[in-house]
């Protein structure tokens, strides 16, 4: 199972000023439903329509705040071994901001930032469980974008570390290479690409809703900001980005309504206005990434399976900002 494990998507976590807002908010756009996973309910789990948790949430640590990490979401990719990928990372020029950590019942976790700056975390199960398999559907991510400010570098860092595959790339002229990648099979499930200017490297992960243009109106009238879309992708998709009420920035997808058994789509590069409005966002995160690597900031931990939720734990480690804004295509 440790090959269906490494290098797969297993968890995203929010890291928020205000939960209970948060939880609201997230219900009403995404359509998920939450249920308090830790004792004290300072850990939401947020499950898809199936009842699976997909999601984690809980409340930006002071320390994080001073140190001007604003909301944000952050991800989590598999291993059979944390210890081993965190002395791996470092080999290979990243840096491990939290050091591998046990969380009681559920796993091993590490918060680490990729040689180019890019926040992101690792998680170890307490059972040696593979990682999501199949298709997304609606309430789960279907798409994880990496803005970086060297592509080729970072694919190189992320191949080497989790086995990743190029799946097909598109030239946006001087925006350089959109590329896509998967973990075999042909079906992408991501994309890298140059990041906005001005704009601090981070991971984006994209939720998929039955239908991106209405709930991005849900997410307008719950006093959330949709900055790039909805828009029509190619492949037939489309996807939204914008920021939650408390700040954080998240992003939509749905797929092509004209094919009931459409496939996840490949994103197709945001188009130039919509990076620089995602710039504007991004550079009041610049300095609070540059920080990450000097001073650790309280990071979160949590779970990477389905009905699984995490056992989550603040810790001292800073939480970089996540930007992005691409479109999908199918």
């Amino acid at each position: 199972m440790a090959d269906q494990l490494l290098g797969s998507f297993v968890w995203c976590e929010l890291m928020t000023s205000d939960t209970a807002a948060a939880d609201t908010f997230y219900k009403k756009v995404v359509g998920w439903t939450s249920v308090p996973f830790a004792p004290d309910g300072s850990y939401i789990v947020f499950n898809n329509p199936s009842g699976d948790g997909v999601a984690g949430m809980m409340k930006l640590p002071d320390e994080a705040k001073q140190m001007g990490a604003p909301p944000h979401w952050m991800m989590y990719v598999g291993t059979p071994n944390v210890d081993q990928t965190a002395m791996r990372i470092a080999q290979l020029g990243g840096h491990v901001v939290k050091q591998p950590t046990d969380l009681p019942g559920t796993g091993r976790f590490a918060v680490v930032q990729d040689p180019f700056g890019a926040m992101f975390a690792i998680f170890q199960p307490a059972t040696n469980r593979p990682g999501r398999a199949g298709r997304p559907g609606v309430g789960d991510f279907s798409w994880f974008e990496l803005y970086t400010p060297n592509p080729d570098g970072a694919w190189t860092f992320y191949e080497t570390l989790f086995g990743w595959e190029k799946t097909s790339a598109m030239d946006m002229g001087e925006m350089g290479v959109y590329q896509m990648f998967g973990r075999g099979g042909g079906i992408p499930s991501g994309g890298i690409m140059k990041p906005p200017p001005g704009a601090p490297a981070a991971w984006m992960p994209y939720a998929m809703v039955k239908d991106a243009k209405a709930a991005a109106a849900s997410a307008t009238a719950n006093r959330g900001k949709i900055l790039n879309g909805p828009m029509e992708v190619p492949g037939g998709d489309w996807i939204a980005q914008g920021l939650d009420p408390q700040g954080a920035m998240f992003s939509l997808h749905s797929l092509n309504p004209t094919s009931a058994k459409a496939t996840v789509g490949k994103p197709a590069a945001a188009a130039p206005a919509a990076r620089k409005t995602v710039a504007k966002v991004n550079a009041t995160k610049k300095s609070a990434a540059k920080k990450a690597k000097a001073k650790p900031v309280k990071k979160s931990a949590k779970p990477a399976k389905k009905k699984a939720p995490p056992k989550k734990k603040a810790v001292k480690k800073k939480a970089a900002p996540k930007k992005k804004t691409a479109k999908r295509k199918k």
